[in-house]
């Protein structure tokens, strides 16, 4: 009987599964029966480049090239297939949107999404089938020259916005390739240092953006950092590919190199990369995953099963993309339109985070005015094409400078240029003589104007892919200069071009507003000019805490960054920005999280759905925002959790949920979040499991992590 019952029960199974596969059946079905119509060869030729962004296919079974494109923020001019020139179309022009750190700054998960399907509509366009992002790599450092590219310090905000980028992108069947993978935080001796960090450090804050960009954004294509973990290359860490990407997160997409960064043939097709790609261009047959591969198994020391999964997983995200299978793609794309236009305006405008702003100098009234002084190189810079992987050729790119000089067209008040500084080349100079007559020309122009706005910070000089930063200094003598124009006018706003945390300790105390506007995308002049004008109420916070001091950082603090071309220590553990902040007991410029307003915003009292919940209990969490101020607004309201007491160190607040919320002048509205017993778990090595233990936990409800409003506790039980 217990036989009869057990045969029923599994046959029941089955068919519960078949029927829940749907479609998946049919694309089993599909993928197998080409498996078994290939040769050996032409599998292999599906797991490498055959140019500098293309996969071979097989044409005699249907199957086509797959063509990829960098990057995050917007598709790149194409490149000759077999050289790194690029190809000189005059119709690869695409949207240039905000980058990484500047979409992170919107705390607007919606608006990541939209981003997403703007992307992959320009993807399609473009006949692109991958597009290689976004990149979740924690901002460790303010050094790391990619940070621009990334989304933030804090594991839960890069997860959220990520997985959101790619269900947009996905959603228009272009696949993602979220990057890079993993514990790649600084690009200094990228390609040879190992990362050494603890299994919490991995698990807690370096792995759980991929976890949420796979699990959740659905991402068909995870890319492999150039870096070592643990002193294995990322390209054949079995732990990283195998055990826990595949594995524990039953990853069924393609695991692919980053450009070069495949080290080896077997160890790699063993532990977990599916395909090579590569930058020695027209040595395609020498790759690692070429002849080499084909010898390999021929010799039986990689089995042809290992192939054949690979082999399926390339079909698998072919056909979900509708490259093959006879479902053909919903329309041609499109690129460059008016809705992606605006798209990366609403971008820009979202991500202005509001630093600083005393004596009331924003929002400019216009009628209180006749004159306003722009001074400084990166309000004339054009900042698309630069940044290596991530350079885009734009149709048209809007400095802060020409932003100001539309929306303020048809006026009375006089727009003035001054230079301000030279941008020049790392490691250049310019002559002393140069430097201080530009800035006696900025001060006589600010001195002459009703207001001066300094516009300065980085550019792809510094936040760049490849480089490191030496400090958070700003460059080319910019402290001397604000401090000079600030004296002459006392009306000054610095805006802040930038993607890193930079030091800004002299801006702070000699201007009275204080305004980072990142590396805004094609759009950006006129989201700034509308935001120092009150067209529109920043909204934007900080993804990345801004320290006083460089030493102030844990990696920095314990002199472990850069480390050396061997490898470099996490001994900072998981206390990464606000969390080493906040456990040290430093005070921040500019906490994680910040950002003001032209309004304010009341919390009332908090709500919990329970005060004790069980394992498997969902708590509810409700806390009434108001605006109180006379300006229509938009809110980030932050959860973080603090674990009372615990069996091992914890991070004084966690983020574990965030909301937007929209309020006119008088209005309230509900912020509401979810939370289970797995927001409130740690990763505990000694089991090798995440683990929530009981007892009490407190929700501190607020503005940043620094401007906690309401507090409110309840309790975990055994």
């Amino acid at each position: 009987m217990k036989r009869t019952v057990l045969f029923v029960l599994c046959v029941a199974t089955l068919v519960l599964q078949a029927v829940g596969r749907g479609s998946a059946s049919a694309e089993d079905r599909y993928i197998n029966k080409l498996l078994s119509q290939m040769t050996l060869e032409e599998k292999v030729t599906l797991l490498h480049g055959n140019s500098t962004f293309y996969v071979g296919g097989v044409p005699r079974l249907g199957i086509p090239e797959w063509a990829m494109s960098d990057g995050p923020h917007g598709v790149r001019a194409e490149f000759n297939r077999h050289d790194w020139q690029y190809a000189g179309w005059t119709t690869d022009s695409a949207t240039y949107l905000p980058t990484g750190t500047a979409i992170a700054a919107t705390w607007n998960v919606d608006l990541c999404r939209s981003r997403g399907e703007t992307l992959g509509e320009e993807a399609r366009w473009r006949g692109k089938d991958v597009l290689l992002g976004p990149g979740v790599n924690i901002i460790r450092s303010p050094l790391c020259g990619r940070n621009f590219e990334y989304l933030s310090e804090d594991p839960y905000l890069a997860g959220e916005l990520a997985a959101a980028y790619v269900a947009g992108l996905q959603s228009r069947h272009v696949a993602a390739c979220v990057k890079h993978f993993a514990a790649n935080n600084q690009e200094r001796w990228r390609l040879e240092n190992s990362s050494q960090l603890s299994a919490r450090a991995l698990h807690e804050i370096y792995l759980p953006a991929f976890k949420a960009a796979v699990t959740k954004g659905g991402s068909l294509c995870v890319m492999s950092g150039y870096n070592r973990v643990n002193g294995i290359f990322c390209a054949e860490n079995a732990l990283l590919a195998r055990d826990i990407l595949k594995g524990e997160w039953g990853f069924e997409g393609v695991y692919m190199s980053d450009w070069g960064a495949a080290q080896s043939t077997v160890a790699s097709a063993l532990n977990g990369l599916d395909v090579e790609m590569g930058t020695w261009a027209g040595h395609y047959d020498d790759w690692y995953f070429s002849r080499a591969l084909l010898q390999a198994v021929r010799a039986g020391e990689v089995p042809m099963s290992v192939i054949n999964d690979k082999v399926r997983r390339v079909l698998r995200v072919m056909y979900r993309t509708r490259m093959i299978g006879g479902q053909r793609r919903f329309g041609p794309g499109s690129i460059n339109t008016a809705e992606h236009q605006h798209e990366a305006y609403r971008e820009a405008a979202e991500s202005i985070v509001l630093l600083q702003n005393t004596g009331g100098v924003l929002p400019i009234e216009k009628s209180s005015i006749s004159s306003v002084a722009v001074i400084g190189d990166n309000a004339t810079r054009c900042h698309s094409f630069g940044g290596m992987s991530s350079e885009i050729k734009t149709p048209y790119e809007v400095t802060p400078l020409q932003g100001l000089q539309d929306r303020l067209a048809g006026t009375a008040i006089d727009v003035r240029f001054a230079q301000g500084y030279v941008a020049v080349p790392r490691d250049s100079v310019v002559a002393t003589a140069v430097a201080d007559s530009l800035i006696a020309q900025a001060v006589a122009v600010a001195r002459a104007s009703d207001v001066a706005i300094v516009c300065c910070g980085l550019n792809h000089y510094y936040d760049a892919e490849n480089v490191d930063r030496d400090d958070m200094a700003l460059p080319y003598g910019q402290a001397a200069l604000i401090q000079a124009v600030s004296r002459a006018n006392p009306r000054t706003i610095v805006v802040v071009v930038a993607g890193s945390p930079v030091d800004l300790v002299s801006p702070s105390l000699c201007a009275p507003a204080l305004v980072w506007c990142w590396l805004g995308g094609m759009e950006v002049g006129h989201a700034l000019a509308d935001v120092l004008l009150g067209e529109v109420n920043p909204s934007g916070k900080l993804p990345f805490t801004v320290g006083y001091t460089l030493d102030q950082y844990g990696p920095h603090a314990l002199g472990c960054f850069p480390g050396n071309e061997r490898e470099v220590t996490y001994d900072e553990d998981i206390y990464v920005g606000y969390r080493w902040f906040e456990a040290k007991g430093l005070p921040a410029l500019y906490p994680f999280g910040h950002g003001l307003s032209y309004t304010q915003f009341a919390y009332g009292e908090p709500k919990l759905s329970a005060s004790s919940i069980a394992q498997g209990d969902t708590l509810t969490v409700s806390v009434p925002v108001t605006n109180i101020g006379g300006m229509a607004g938009k809110e980030v309201v932050q959860l973080y959790v603090e674990d009372v007491a615990c069996s091992v160190d914890r991070p004084r607040k966690e983020l574990k949920r965030f909301a937007k919320l929209a309020l006119q002048p008088g209005q309230t509205s509900q912020a509401v979040f979810m939370l289970t017993a797995a927001d409130l778990a740690f990763y505990d090595e000694r089991q090798a499991r995440w683990t929530a233990e009981p007892g009490e936990f407190r929700i501190h409800l607020g503005a940043s992590s620094a401007d906690v409003r309401q507090c409110v506790s309840f309790t975990l039980a055994p």
